[in-house]
């Protein structure tokens, strides 16, 4: 494919590769779509906030409705798309310089550093996908994700990371697609050929490491805590609690987020221990089917939309 002037015939040809796009604000890398703080609950959010990855589409007449209404950029949202894009960055300015390990071998950049990853391991580059450069003159390599695993983001040595300069956009990731700008600089492609599976060892590289498992929730102590405050303080939690335990899939955690704000004032007051709120709706989260790790983002959010506006009141 090639890239026009006309944005919208840039999107649809990505989507015609089944890869879900979504509005991104004019030359810049951030969604044009609004957030979970002030999503309006209408619309595609009518039965709970809908985010960026869950609203990218190929569907051309969704798409012909959201470029119609300015000159978007082009999100790329790589999960839904099913893509593993590996971004070989540039420094940023004069004191951006590699660290120890890649010091010493003439490495000025991701492209140096993936260069010299490959040799490691005894590997070509695998320069022959789908590729874009990108506004600051780096490199996007698009590769497909394996099947089988979930690779999530990257981001230079931290973590799984494949090295300085180097970062991984996966599931939960998007890029800034061909056919947009960012700062007034353009992302273009350089080389249009077949998506690549990605590579084995890559795949191997980035395939996160199973965490030791938590400690389950007890949840009979959670209730016992939860019983020694006052009736008023018993009657929100078990109240809010119930509503996460019920809510139907689809706005469970839409409600978990509303039930932490309504404790968060509590939490705020100094009338509820911040960790019998959190351990009170993460039971009811978990016992719903929402996972921990959205439960505890969900409920930090809600706990500190509920403590400002305390704050605001007062």
């Amino acid at each position: 494919m090639t890239t026009t002037d006309d944005p919208l015939a840039t999107v649809l040809a990505l989507a015609e590769r089944d890869w879900h796009v979504f509005p991104l604000a004019p030359n810049s890398k951030y969604p044009a779509l609004h957030g979970e703080d002030d999503c309006p609950g209408t619309g595609p959010c009518a039965t709970g906030h809908q985010g960026w990855e869950r609203r990218a589409t190929t569907d051309p007449q969704l798409i012909r409705r959201a470029w119609g209404h300015g000159p978007y950029g082009i999100g790329l949202a790589c999960g839904p798309s099913g893509l593993v894009v590996v971004d070989l960055d540039r420094p940023k300015h004069s004191r951006d310089l590699p660290p120890a390990r890649w010091a010493g071998q003439g490495i000025t950049d991701g492209m140096d550093v993936f260069a010299a990853l490959c040799e490691e391991h005894g590997r070509s580059m695998p320069t022959g996908t789908f590729t874009v450069r990108t506004g600051r003159g780096g490199m996007h390599l698009y590769f497909a994700a394996p099947a089988g695993v979930v690779l999530r983001n990257t981001t230079g040595e931290k973590g799984n990371g494949l090295g300085w300069k180097v970062d991984t956009r996966a599931a939960g990731g998007y890029v800034v697609a061909p056919g947009s700008t960012v700062n007034h600089r353009p992302y273009t492609i350089t080389l249009d050929a077949p998506v690549m599976p990605l590579p084995d060892w890559l795949t191997a590289l980035l395939t996160p490491k199973d965490p030791p498992p938590a400690a389950p929730l007890d949840v009979a102590a959670v209730r016992a805590r939860i019983g020694r405050h006052s009736a008023y303080v018993r009657a929100a939690v078990t109240g809010e609690a119930e509503k996460v335990a019920t809510a139907g899939e689809g706005t469970r955690n839409h409600q978990l987020f509303a039930s932490a704000a309504a404790l968060g004032r509590l939490v705020a007051a100094g009338t509820l221990p911040e960790t019998d709120a959190v351990d009170a709706l993460l039971s009811a989260g978990q016992g719903n089917g929402l996972g921990e790790a959205e439960c505890r983002r969900t409920i930090a959010k809600g706990l500190a939309r509920g403590g400002n506006s305390v704050g605001r009141a007062a």
